[in-house]
């Protein structure tokens, strides 16, 4: 089994696959009575022949280490995982090989930080760390499919250095 060590999640390294949401330096506006600073306009959301809709999932939980088996990607419509805790999760990518994933990377948000991925970029399934596992997640709602699978014949083991 080939290894992936796990890594911690920035804005650099998450930038060919999408966009990284937390609150770094000041707050673009300041609002609500001066009571809220407000980080405006953080991810690009990307949808084609559809709108935005919010959902709510629950993940189970999982464990380090991790083994990888499939990935998954979204040709009409960027994803948005907003975690709904302070716990940290796995967030998974892949680059595309001629419509294949190629050697995944491995993340691990810290708390506050969110991410969106862009419109067909290959990635993990939702995977948390600790309960609970609820999150916001904001993707494309319309007709047709939005989802394809790749399982890899090998299973990738992610793992902490």
């Amino acid at each position: 089994m080939s290894r992936i060590a796990l890594q911690p999640l920035t804005a650099a390294a998450f930038a060919p696959f999408g966009d990284l949401l937390e609150i770094e330096g000041e707050p673009d506006k300041i609002i609500n009575q001066g009571m809220c600073g407000r980080w405006h306009d953080r991810a690009t959301l990307d949808f084609a022949d559809g709108r935005a809709g919010v959902s709510l999932f629950n993940a189970i939980p999982r464990e380090l280490p991790y083994a990888l088996d499939l990935v998954e990607r979204h040709p009409d419509g960027s994803q948005c995982f907003i975690p709904m805790s302070l716990q940290p999760f796995l967030v998974i990518v892949a680059p595309d090989e001629g419509g294949k994933p190629g050697r995944p990377l491995a993340f691990e948000t810290a708390p506050g930080q969110a991410i969106n991925f862009h419109r067909g970029t290959w990635h993990g399934v939702l995977t948390p760390l600790h309960a609970p596992g609820l999150f916001a997640v904001v993707d494309r709602i319309g007709p047709g499919a939005n989802l394809e699978e790749y399982r890899f014949d090998r299973p990738w083991l992610i793992e902490r250095d």
